[in-house]
């Protein structure tokens, strides 16, 4: 791998470390609900992206988006389910649901697929339809397992899932920043009122235990758009299937924080149906690396046939 390629290996690496670490991060600001502080993370978030784009000067990749109503309405649709995404996640990791949450993540890449064929009508391979069947089996484990469906993992991979299609449907042509702030910019200014309201009631908590509550919602800005942006410049810089490999390390790491750390109970009915998850993941990717090599052999003898 020459240089560049490795530099973008550790760039997904740092992306999908700190995204891992999150449930540890949140759990700092317990003493804040989730709603506040997802309202914090909008307007913060925007607050960074915005300093960013002045400083990079990319001012110019917003106008495209502004001046094209229907992907504008299309990022404004991703935002509210990105919202859904991080109201959820953070409502799991304050009341001691981390490993449910994992569970999302790890599932996520089965919704993806399973996306693909019901809404933009691809075809999967065998043993795509295999993995694909194997999750739902592993659901119908952990939700017997749990007692109920595990909703917060599923709404989360559906959310991510979701958001993920909206960026396909959009193009690659919109870049990280410009998304991010697009959709940030569309939500806050009902985060902001949500926020003077919260003040104005006695109910937020920004200026709980000063300056540490408020100093810890301010950083949500940054730690959202952090890992956001080494995720751009790695997978610049990498194959898909490589970056398809590093997003284990998220729900592997929340997975360990949730059990080894905030102590979750793991008996061995959720084990039996995480280790189903796994299999699942194993098979499609694969699978996936498999189709990736037979790609770039058909690719090889192409460019060998004469013009």
């Amino acid at each position: 791998m020459n240089p560049d390629g490795r530099r973008g290996v550790l760039y997904g690496m740092g992306a999908y470390l700190l995204w891992g670490v999150f449930p540890l991060y949140f759990r700092l600001m317990s003493a804040s609900g989730p709603v506040e502080i997802v309202f914090h993370r909008i307007v913060w978030a925007l607050v960074v992206c915005l300093l960013v784009v002045t400083a990079t000067r990319a001012w110019g990749q917003l106008g495209p988006v502004f001046r094209a109503p229907r992907r504008l309405a299309a990022l404004s649709v991703a935002a509210v389910v990105l919202a859904v995404n991080w109201g959820v996640y953070v409502y799991a990791v304050n009341s001691g649901q981390v490993v449910e949450a994992s569970l999302g993540y790890f599932i996520n890449p089965l919704v993806t697929v399973l996306l693909g064929v019901l809404v933009l009508g691809e075809r999967l391979r065998q043993a795509q339809w295999v993995a694909v069947g194997i999750g739902a089996l592993a659901v119908a484990v952990l939700t017997a397992a749990y007692g109920r469906l595990p909703w917060i993992a599923v709404t989360l991979a559906l959310s991510f899932g979701t958001y993920g299609l909206i960026k396909k449907q959009v193009g690659a042509d919109v870049g990280a920043l410009a998304s991010l702030t697009t959709e940030t910019m569309v939500l806050a200014p009902l985060a902001t009122v949500g926020l003077v309201w919260l003040e104005l009631t006695g109910r937020g908590t920004f200026g709980l235990n000063p300056p540490w509550e408020g100093l810890l919602l301010v950083s949500v800005g940054v730690a959202t758009v952090v890992p956001l942006l080494l995720f751009a410049a790695g997978a610049r810089r990498v194959p898909l299937s490589t970056m398809g490999l590093l997003q284990y390390l998220t729900p592997a790491l929340q997975l360990a924080a949730g059990v080894l750390i905030l102590g979750e109970a793991m008996p061995a009915s959720r084990w039996a149906g995480f280790a189903l998850v796994w299999l699942a993941l194993g098979v499609l990717t694969a699978d996936s690396l498999l189709a990736a090599r037979a790609r770039a052999r058909a690719a090889r003898q192409a460019a060998l046939l004469p013009a």
